[in-house]
């Protein structure tokens, strides 16, 4: 039998995930614009073989900061639009697949479908979409909008959004463009289906005007822990990013999500669990507990004081000694986070600065170590069947990505559970995920048997 081998993604943040990160004497000052970074990291990564590239994104500066000057802290204010970026980083690569954020709240079912089917022609069938809601208010306030759309409309709203993406994907049928030269006939009319859909959010007439896309449907990945998140990753996830930084909080989400997948009559295998992971890491592990530390005395008191005020608000007027506040009782932005953070520090006493030095890396699972040692512990969450794989996030740009494909990758090839070369071309044929057929063939299928 073959062995069970863990998938890798790259998530690039910014100017790198931790929030003293870009302050480091190493780091490159302003790489969330240098493209000829990310050129030179895409083409690594595909040396590396990594499984995509992934974006996190917002389209708006996403800060809780109370005003200007705290906001001044905020690292992660200029960056690229991820189609964007995606399009060109496809050009330079042929393998390595490329996962770009694109939100249901704050876009236009028809306009993302045709971007995406457009990205994954070009791309040769590499492009992977992250589903999400969006949380934070910044963006509603950009798109006409008083407040951030009610959670629970917000995951409506998603799951029709998605629907509709995939019949306008179906628009076509694979073999529809016949260009017969000859005849003068471009597409079998037979084989184009106009999806007319009315539903509570959107109408589309349809057709796409892209051809179906290469891998039929881009890989779809999905981030939401809450429940209405799972119950969309279950339905329609097939690479599931989450943030649980320890092991049994991972597990107790890997049964629960691929649980749902079941019910939604899909196979556990079709749905992949990656967790974020920080790698900091040192040729000993004094070096690299030495990294941490500076890591850490680099994260500025403000740049977290701004990012807990959506689950805390206004902590100025505390001292970094003073026992922190309770978090608030709710959030519209991101509910998992904020009740698992509720959870964290039920009947804890805990100060502003301790806070503040535990939320530098919010959310990830962070490894302190060797490669040897965060080798051994992303091993062990996977073969306990606690993840899929990881979607790596480090500190900061260039120096721990090249430590990643240098030292960290080579150490995981060397145990036989992680791939030495891709398994095909598309995203897809690379992360082990069938190709989806179009419903005409489905019902065919289905009508044979």
């Amino acid at each position: 039998m073959t062995q069970r081998q863990m998938k890798l993604g790259l998530n690039l943040v910014g100017n790198g995930a931790h929030g003293g990160g870009w302050r480091m004497p190493a780091s490159a000052l302003g790489s969330s614009l240098d493209f000829a970074l990310w050129k030179r990291l895409a083409i690594l990564a595909e040396k590396a073989k990594f499984h995509f590239m992934f974006w996190a994104d917002g389209a708006a500066v996403r800060s809780s900061a109370k005003d200007d000057t705290q906001l001044s802290y905020e690292s992660r204010v200029d960056v690229f639009e991820p189609l964007t970026l995606v399009a060109a980083l496809s050009a330079v690569t042929e393998h390595l697949g490329f996962v770009a954020t694109a939100s249901t709240t704050y876009n236009d079912p028809y306009t993302l479908a045709r971007k995406l089917a457009s990205l994954d022609h070009i791309s040769g069938g590499r492009i992977g979409w992250n589903v999400v809601t969006s949380w934070s208010e910044q963006e509603a306030l950009n798109y006409g909008r008083e407040a951030h759309m009610e959670h629970g409309a917000r995951y409506r709203r998603a799951g029709e959004f998605v629907d509709v993406a995939f019949g306008l994907w179906d628009s076509w049928e694979d073999d529809a463009f016949i260009r017969n030269k000859g005849t003068g006939q471009y597409f079998d009319p037979t084989r184009l289906h106009t999806l007319n859909h009315r539903g509570e959010n959107f109408s589309v007439r349809g057709p796409l005007n892209v051809a179906r896309p290469i891998q039929g449907y881009p890989v779809i990945a999905q981030a939401g822990a809450s429940g209405p998140g799972q119950e969309l990753a279950g339905r329609i996830a097939e690479l599931v990013y989450i943030m649980h930084d320890k092991r049994e909080n991972a597990a107790a989400y890997y049964a629960s999500v691929k649980a749902s997948a079941v019910a939604h009559g899909r196979s556990p295998d079709g749905l992949l669990v990656m967790p974020g992971v920080m790698p900091i890491m040192g040729r000993t592990m004094q070096e690299a507990r030495d990294l941490a530390e500076q890591l850490d005395e680099l994260v500025h008191p403000q740049y977290v004081m701004a990012s807990l005020n959506g689950s805390f608000g206004d902590l100025s007027g505390y001292a970094l000694d003073d026992p922190a506040p309770p978090p608030l009782a709710e959030s519209n932005s991101m509910k998992s986070n904020h009740a698992l953070l509720k959870k964290q520090l039920e009947g804890k006493t805990i100060t502003v600065r301790e806070l503040i030095r535990q939320r530098s890396a919010p959310g990830h699972r962070v490894i302190v170590g060797t490669p040897q040692t965060v080798a051994d512990e992303m091993e062990d969450w996977f073969a306990g069947r606690v993840c899929d794989g990881w979607n790596i996030t480090p500190p900061f740009y260039p120096g721990p990505v090249e430590d990643v494909f240098e030292l960290l990758v080579p150490e995981l090839q060397r145990r036989g559970v992680f791939h030495t070369g891709y398994e095909g071309r598309t995203l897809r044929e690379s992360l082990g995920l069938p190709r989806p057929a179009h419903p005409v063939g489905r019902a065919s299928t289905a009508a044979a048997e």
